[in-house]
Parts: structure tokens; C-alpha cells; sequence
């Protein structure tokens, strides 16, 4: 698979299997959550992995899916939630939160991920006091996203920009993501 195949496969899932991550893919998602590049090399996210099942259940409750689909159709019902969550947290000892830094993580991340089939979804739309409780985050850190992986049950493509930059999902529950034409984002010198 070229690059290109490969970033369009590379989207946001919110409905997963059951199945576990584990083995070559879950080092493949921790090595590269140690290998962002980060400003300075301070190297300030840090991460709490969730997979235990009932705890899966727990942060999935603090969190907020799909803001572009009616609940009913974005929230993924019980036996779609992921398998896995990670926490990104931003160090303030080591240095100022820096939202390069952690898309950077999160970037790698979910990255190392595809290269498995492990679909994610990165969630900004979190209960952050309840999730830095339940995670045992130390009050001088930043709670910066959870990000959700899983088997996805369902594909995730782009599709042309036509009038709304709103993602939808198709006849068949497949998520569609509207991407505007490279020449409207693009301009050369």
C-alpha cells in the first residue's frame, strides 16, 4: 500500500470489535507514543493506557462521540465501544503545555496503530475533572485528550467537498469525511 492508500484508510473510527489489542500492535502503539518528536526534546506527554474492560466502560462514559451525528447514530452502542483508551497528558514540570507536542503523539499514535488495522478516534469533548479522578492524573498536569482504538466494524473514507464540511455516514453506516480540493488548500509562491 503506497502512502496515500494508506492516510486514506488512516480516519476516525467509532464503532470497534471486541477484539483485543495486544502483542505487535499494542508495542507498536507504546514504542510510538515514545518516539514523537517534541519541542526541545523535553519529551513533556506522558500516557495512562486503558484496557481493562470495566475501565474501558467507565471512560467511555466521560467522553462525548460523533458531534456531527445525532446521538443515536454517532455513539457507539455497547458492544461497539473501544477496546482501548489512551490518555494524553501534557507534563507542566517538564514543560508548558504545547498542543504541537501532543498532536505530534497522537499523530504517532494513531499512526502506528493503522499500520495493524487498529482504527481511533481522538476525543477533545471529555469530562477532564472526572477523567483526571478516574485516571489518578496528578492535579499540576494536563489532561490534553483520550484518544479511542479498536478493530473498526465499519470503514471511514473521504469523499469529495461539495456544500458542508460536516461528515455523515452513507446507506450502509459507513462514515464519509468531506475534504475541501487541494488546490483551495494548497498555494504555491
Amino acid at each position: 500500500m503506497n502512502v496515500i492508500e494508506y492516510l486514506k484508510g488512516k480516519r476516525t473510527y467509532r464503532k470497534f470489535r471486541r477484539d483485543a489489542i495486544m502483542g505487535e500492535a499494542l508495542t507498536a502503539i507504546l514504542t510510538a507514543g515514545q518516539l514523537y518528536s517534541s519541542a526541545g526534546n523535553k519529551q513533556g506527554i506522558k500516557y495512562v493506557v486503558v484496557n481493562k474492560p470495566e475501565d474501558v466502560k467507565v471512560v467511555n462514559s466521560l467522553v462525548h462521540w460523533a458531534a456531527y451525528l445525532p446521538k443515536e447514530v454517532g455513539t457507539p452502542k455497547p458492544d461497539e465501544i473501544p477496546v482501548m483508551f489512551i490518555a494524553v497528558i501534557q507534563d507542566t514540570d517538564v514543560c508548558p503545555p504545547n498542543d504541537t507536542d501532543a498532536g505530534l503523539a497522537i499523530g504517532n499514535l494513531q499512526g502506528a496503530a493503522w499500520c495493524y488495522g487498529v482504527g481511533s478516534c481522538i476525543m477533545g469533548a471529555i469530562d477532564r475533572p472526572k477523567l483526571k479522578s478516574f485516571l489518578k492524573i496528578p492535579e499540576e498536569m494536563v489532561l490534553h485528550s483520550m484518544v479511542a482504538f479498536g478493530y473498526p466494524l465499519k470503514e471511514s473514507h473521504p469523499v469529495d467537498f461539495k456544500d458542508d464540511i460536516k461528515y455523515y455516514l452513507d446507506e450502509n453506516g459507513n462514515t464519509c469525511v468531506p475534504k475541501r480540493p487541494i488546490d483551495e488548500i494548497y498555494r504555491f509562491l
